[in-house]
């Protein structure tokens, strides 16, 4: 087998594609774009985002946010919420087409429109290595999203981002049952 080097860059799949929602100080919604993200413990989730972001100002002031997995349905407000600037544009979040509820557990917005959201309180946001942690307190599913009281990943259509190319994929076909599959090979 033959292999190409790219050097030391943060080239994996998938990246999840995340939309991380926040309130201002007067109350207004404001949503970012993030892909360099991880779940770090059970209840724990991990972002790289820079500190000057509209949004970090804000969870900073709140204590809060929420996180929201992209889809394929509004692939193009959730690219435009990571293009448009919160400081620079007060509006964005409405001009993405995004409208919110308030979550009853985290003072940050749901995004009504994403289906799949998870609401988190500031566990802690280094400036220096960009890492903001948080508290997983709920994860809320619209109901539209599920089968048989299940999430439905057909439903959802959640879209991660390929680094190699600058593209958002559709996550979706089932390869194989988690803890089943390898069954064959002990």
């Amino acid at each position: 087998m033959s292999r190409k080097d790219f050097g030391a860059k943060p080239f994996s799949y998938p990246q999840p594609v995340w939309i991380i929602g926040t309130y201002d100080e007067n109350g207004k919604p404001n949503a970012m774009n993030a892909a360099w993200g991880g779940i770090s413990e059970m209840n724990e989730i991990s972002v790289c985002l820079s500190v000057d972001h509209k949004t970090c100002k804000n969870f900073e002031k709140t204590r809060a946010f929420t996180i929201s997995m992209a889809d394929a349905d509004h692939v193009a407000a959730c690219d435009f919420v990571g293009m448009a600037s919160g400081n620079k544009d007060e509006d964005k979040f409405a001009k993405a087409g995004f409208t919110a509820t308030k979550s009853p557990n985290v003072n940050a917005p749901i995004i009504n429109e994403l289906a799949v959201c998870m609401e988190c309180k500031v566990k802690s946001f280094d400036h220096d290595s960009c890492i903001l942690k948080g508290e997983i307190v709920n994860v809320s599913v619209d109901e539209a999203a599920l089968t048989d009281g299940k999430v439905d990943v057909s439903k959802v259509k959640p879209i991660t981002f390929d680094p190699f190319n600058n593209a958002y994929h559709v996550v979706g076909e089932k390869v194989g049952d988690a803890w089943g599959s390898g069954k064959a090979l002990l």
